[in-house]
């Protein structure tokens, strides 16, 4: 029988017996894992409790076996017996044996299976309610939310038709007809629907490129194009959307006012000019309280406007087909709406009474008894000759004057005077509708454009030549506004808007990436099919005349496009405003929630107060906004002038969409992965252009008012929003056009013309990371005006390991400082283990390509003289050295702390320029862009030349003079001479007192080390002691940061030429008392007398002299000239090229600069950096 083995392993710290007080049955804890060991086989349907059972500790038939049976949760898992499985997890993150390898990284990093498992759980949040990703991260449970099942016709395809038709489609299509004509009209209808097509297909490519969360265009267009576009358009479509809830307003108004019920009217005029004035103020009114009752509805519940949805889209689509059944009808049975005219002059049919369009009509003569016949009307419509009737039977026929013979006459007498086109014309009577059979749409084919107070006339019509302009005092048909394509264009736009409606639901979408695309293109194909036929059938059925009268004035006041309707013009009438409420309604739902996404993410910090709501997340705060907004819109009172203001947002919205996906098509950035194919970026930027065009046809003006708006939200956003990282399509093409530009600069060295100032700024940071000396970065600012590269660079000193976290704060806190200072540029910190070492591996990798420093600011080494460790003041000449082995040029701020700061501005003095060497220009430059800051802006320049005894002084004043002129460089010249004279007794004694003072601290080093050597040594036993070699090194070193930096290393190192062995060399020494004082007396060095007096002794070297002589010399005279100068600019002498004579360096152009208060030492580069040459 084969033998078993039971183990329980708990996999929680808690399920060790004893650490839990809840549940001490560690069987019954299902994190438990019971491990069954078996030779031959087991039983893997026994339960877990006899497992657990079983296991008695010291079962003498159980053996431990090579391969056991993990068993948790139901799942069998096959693990070997020499892997030490102490460390038990849970069963849902267990690590397989072939993850072995990762187990370290699984608590940042998640396993496959569980990162495809939430993906699979994922359901699309209200959009600006929670990023998705951050909802993620935080790892928030939400309550399983019942998944969204609508479908492509109802979830897209409906809702796109609803927003798509609206208030211009009954009450202003005919108008556009009749005005533009059919051929134009199919023009504006044609290109208005190819922008919103276009926009589709783009819209379709972004909408499929991952998941979009509920809110659209917002959400596509911000994290395409970041957030500052994302904002700036963001609230442009939010402005859209209210002023199309404004519109939809206007428009139902408009209907109730002019054709359901024109006694509501609260204003009358009883002049014809105050007519539209009290049109407008009725509006206002009436349309403020619409506004009122429908936020008051929104804010009630939105699921009472959702609800009503349907109703009023079934509205539209009757209205429409009622539409087409009216002009099939009229066909074969045109319906009886007569229109009156005086010549070729429309006349308005409220003013024609009793249907009598005639100047004059034959009534009986009044008689005190009537007869039966007595109310028969005879009209003589030219006044000339009227029928003839038997006198027996009826009583005598007399002239009359009609009721429009008073709108042209002084009064109702035949004798009265008349107006000569009402004398000189005719009155005729005509079919408004004449039907789809008449082939009226040849008159209709041609625009004709009117300007404001125009009468409308019927073109084909004769008329008589002495005709007089019309005076608004007669009963015509005027055109209300002055009429032209552009304005059409803006006022029929918005009737092609809407297309984002799909989109905007995604939230509520089954398959959002199938449904969008295919239902928001059908939609706009069958609205642009709509708008087309109704183009082509409103110019065939209708005369021209009435399309061209905008109020149906011809036609006693009925809606237009109603006359053509079957069976009723009611039928429209009633449709309309129902689907104009339903619009209006749905505009100012969407509208408030898109101003709350854009709130919630937080890139407009002024908004950010509209992003809380009530508790069920409805946003009032918005709507309250969006109320006030469409309000402004309202007060507007007039539909043809909305519509622009509406069209330029909605085609500002548009533009970046095509944009947007245009720019990730190009980018090819590789997220850019659609599962909509069927785009191209030259379609893209072709919806682009047109969406630009259409916006300056429509509006000019107010295209560029929109624009402004949008720049001011991007650069405010850009300065004080939040940043926000979204991968957007705008980083991407900055990262293409800074490598295509990089790759440019690569082509060649850079001209001198367009050299300036790349600067490196070495910083230095104490022990609590803060920088020493922050007015570097003021003095680099003031150089740099804002321009070219400016990378900011520290040195922290350690291991990268260790000292990553330090390097991070170092980095963040030359951050913060360029932020103060206003300095736009880069920050770079080096770890090393060697200050020196981790400049020079700065200067070597920074920058990319062309972009890379040529200029290095660095400090001044205070008080090195005071200091016993070289190391700052080596560090210093080390950089000097590496700069000039680079080709950089090199500036050196001496006493940086008395320079100004960016709040000081000099009133007056001069920046002096002592030019000893040329330096390919530096020295003439520097000034020139220090003078472009406002800080050294008033300051004059002055430029000092040392002339030899050779040299011909005046000449070279002329030359230099004459150079600048060319250089167009405004300054005072003046060339120093410089007699030979004997060297001073006081030079030689400086120069010895420095030889002195360098051989002392060298002396007192070595003293210093070897005293640190010996310390060391007689620790240990006296009888032997074994020393690595490179513990000794490291122990000389002590007070300087480089092995060669004392003499004790190299006094030391033996004779080899191993070359690398050297360091797996080890010297033995075995020490005694006598070899310890031999050796203290020939390494004392100066600890005894007779050391210094040996030193004391020694004579200055006359190279040293003689530097020494040109350093005291030149320091004379430029304290002479220039002891009272805001700045002087120096030329700074190269270091020695011998090591040893460093520090003799440092004296020297200590020497230089003494006296002055602000010395700039400048190092050219090598290269000619300015050029008189154009």
């Amino acid at each position: 029988m084969a033998s078993v083995r039971f183990t329980v392993t708990p996999t929680k710290a808690e399920d060790l017996p004893g650490l839990s007080d809840t549940s001490p049955d560690i069987s019954s804890r299902s994190g438990a894992r019971v491990r069954f060991g078996s030779k031959e086989s087991v039983n893997r349907s026994d339960p877990l409790s006899e497992a657990s059972g079983g296991a008695t500790p010291g079962g003498g038939t159980e053996t431990p076996d090579h391969s056991s049976l993990e068993q948790g949760d139901g799942n069998s898992k096959i693990s070997s017996v020499y892997i030490n499985n102490t460390h038990g997890v849970d069963d849902d993150d267990f690590y397989d044996r072939n993850l072995a390898l990762f187990e370290e990284e699984m608590d940042t990093r998640p396993k496959v299976s569980s990162l495809l498992s939430r993906l699979a759980n994922y359901t699309n949040l209200t959009q600006g309610a929670k990023e998705h990703e951050e909802a993620e991260i935080i790892g928030e449970k939400k309550k399983a939310s019942k998944s969204p099942q609508m479908g492509t016709f109802m979830g897209v395809y409906l809702p796109c038709l609803q927003n798509i038709f609206g208030v211009i489609l009954f009450l202003r299509l005919t108008w556009v007809v009749g005005t533009a004509g059919v051929l134009q009209g199919l023009c504006i209808v044609f290109i208005c629907c190819c922008c919103t097509m276009l926009t589709a297909i783009s819209m379709s490519a972004i909408a499929t490129n991952g998941v979009v969360p509920a809110g659209g265009a917002y959400f596509m267009i911000s994290r395409s194009l970041g957030p500052e576009f994302g904002g700036a358009v963001g609230l442009c479509f939010y402005l859209g959307t209210t002023f199309a809830g404004a519109l939809y307003i206007l428009g139902a108004i408009e209907i109730l006012l002019m054709y359901m019920a024109p006694k509501a009217a609260i204003f009358e005029s009883k002049e014809p000019e105050g007519e539209g004035a009290a049109m407008l103020n009725n509006m206002r009114v009436y349309g403020s309280i619409c506004l009122l009752l429908m936020s008051l509805l929104v804010f009630v519940g939105v699921r009472y406007v959702n609800k009503l949805a349907s109703i009023f889209l079934a509205c539209v689509i009757v209205s429409i087909i009622s539409i087409y059944i009216g002009a099939l009808v009229s066909a074969f049975k045109p319906p009886n709406f007569p229109v009156c005219l005086l010549g070729n002059r429309t006349i308005s049919g409220h003013e024609v009474d009793d249907d009598h369009c005639a100047k004059t009509i034959l009534l009986p003569n009044a008689e005190p008894t009537e007869s039966a016949d007595s109310n028969f009307t005879f009209i003589n419509e030219n006044s000339t000759v009227g029928p003839t009737f038997d006198p027996s039977a009826t009583p005598a026929l007399v002239d009359k004057t009609t009721s429009i013979w008073e709108h042209f006459c002084s009064g109702p007498e035949l004798n009265a005077s008349c107006d000569k086109y009402f004398i000189s014309n005719n009155f005729s009577e005509i079919e408004g509708i004449p039907g789809l059979a008449s082939g009226i749409i040849s008159e209709n084919l041609w625009s004709s454009y009117l300007s404001k107070g125009d009468v409308v006339e019927k073109v084909s019509l004769a008329a008589s030549s002495d005709a007089t302009p019309a005076s608004t005092h007669h009963p015509y048909v005027f055109a209300d506004i002055t009429t032209s394509f552009t304005l059409l264009v803006g006022i029929f736009f918005p009737s092609v808007t809407g297309i984002m409606a799909g989109s905007n639901r995604s939230g509520d979408l089954k398959d959002a990436q199938r449904s969008i695309p295919i239902g928001t293109i059908f939609a706009i194909l069958t609205t642009s099919i709509v708008y087309l036929s109704n183009v082509v059938l409103f110019g065939a059925c209708i005369d021209g005349v009435v399309l061209r009268d905008k109020f149906g004035d011809s036609v006693k006041g009925n809606l237009v496009v109603g006359t053509l309707a079957w069976p009723s013009p009611w039928v429209i009438v009633i449709g309309s405003f129902f689907s104009t409420c339903g619009a209006g309604l749905q505009s100012l739902t969407g509208a408030p929630r898109l101003l709350q996404a854009i709130a919630k993410d937080n890139i407009i910090p002024f908004l950010r107060v509209f992003g809380h709501g009530k508790a069920n997340g409805e946003p009032t705060w918005a709507l309250l906004l969006t109320a006030l907004i469409a309000e402004l819109g309202i007060l507007i009172a007039s539909l043809d002038l909305v519509a622009p203001i509406l069209t330029m947002f909605f085609l500002m919205c548009y533009l970046f969409v095509n944009l947007a996906c245009a720019l990730q098509t190009l980018l090819r950035t590789p997220n850019w992965r659609p599962r909509f194919s069927y785009y191209h970026w030259s379609l893209s930027f072709l919806g682009m252009t047109i969406c630009l065009a259409l916006m300056f046809i429509s509006s000019w003006y107010y295209a560029i008012v929109a624009m402004v708006i949008a720049g001011m939200i991007y650069k405010y956003i850009e300065y004080h929003g939040a940043e926000k990282e979204w991968g957007d399509g705008i980083r991407g093409l900055s990262l293409s056009a800074a490598r295509y530009a990089l790759l440019r600069l690569e082509e060649g060295p850079p001209h001198t013309k367009n050299w300036r100032p790349q600067v490196l700024v070495l910083l230095k940071l104490d022990e609590d990371a803060h920088v020493k000396s922050p007015r570097l970065l003021t003095f680099a600012s003031q150089l740099k005006a804002g321009k070219g590269l400016t990378i900011v660079g520290t040195v922290v000193s350690g291991n990268y390991l260790q000292s990553y976290g330090e390097a991070l704060a170092a980095e963040q806190t030359l951050k913060i400082l360029m932020d103060k200072e206003r300095v736009k540029g880069f920050c770079q910190c080096i770890v090393a283990q060697k200050p020196r070492e981790g400049i020079s591996h700065m200067i070597q990798s920074s920058g990319l390509g062309g972009m890379k420093p040529n200029t290095v600011v660095m400090g001044w080494p205070h008080a090195w003289r005071q200091s016993e460790d070289p190391q700052a003041w080596k560090t210093f000449i080390n950089t000097v050295r590496v700069t000039t082995a680079a080709h950089l040029a090199l500036l050196v701020p001496k006493n940086i702390s008395l320079f100004p700061s960016n709040n000081e501005p000099c009133t007056e003095g001069y920046i002096d320029v002592w030019w000893i060497v040329h330096d390919g220009g530096m020295l003439m430059l520097l000034p020139f862009l220090l003078r472009q800051h406002k800080v050294w802006r008033k300051c004059g320049m002055r430029i000092f030349t040392v002339a030899q005894m050779e040299d011909n002084s005046i000449q070279m004043k002329k030359d230099l003079a004459t150079f600048l002129y060319h250089l167009r460089i405004e300054a005072e010249v003046e060339v120093v001479e410089m007699h030979d004279s004997d060297i001073s007794a006081y030079t030689y004694e400086r120069t010895l007192m420095m030889e002195q003072r360098s051989q002392m601290l060298r002396q007192m080093r070595l003293s210093k080390s070897d005293r640190e050597r010996e310390r060391v040594r007689w620790s240990f036993d006296d009888a032997q002691l074994v020393k690595d070699r490179n513990s000794m090194l490291r122990l000389t070193s002590i007070g300087s940061d480089d092995d060669e930096d004392t003499d004790g290393g190299e006094r030391d190192r033996p004779a080899s030429g191993g070359g690398s062995s050297e360091h797996h060399r080890r010297v033995q020494m075995t020490w005694t008392k006598e070899k310890t004082s031999q050796y203290r007396a020939t390494h004392s060095g100066c600890s005894t007398p007779e050391g210094f007096r040996d030193m004391l002794s020694i004579r200055p070297d006359h190279s040293n002299v003689r530097r020494m002589h040109t350093a005291i010399k030149l320091n004379e005279v430029i304290v002479n000239k220039s002891h009272d100068a805001r700045l002087v600019l120096l030329n700074m002498p190269g270091p020695p090229k011998n090591p040893e004579g460093d520090e003799n360096y440092m004296e020297f152009l200590e020497v230089l600069t003494e006296g002055l208060e602000r010395v700039l030492l400048v190092r050219g580069g090598g290269s000619e950096v300015i050029t008189i040459y154009s």
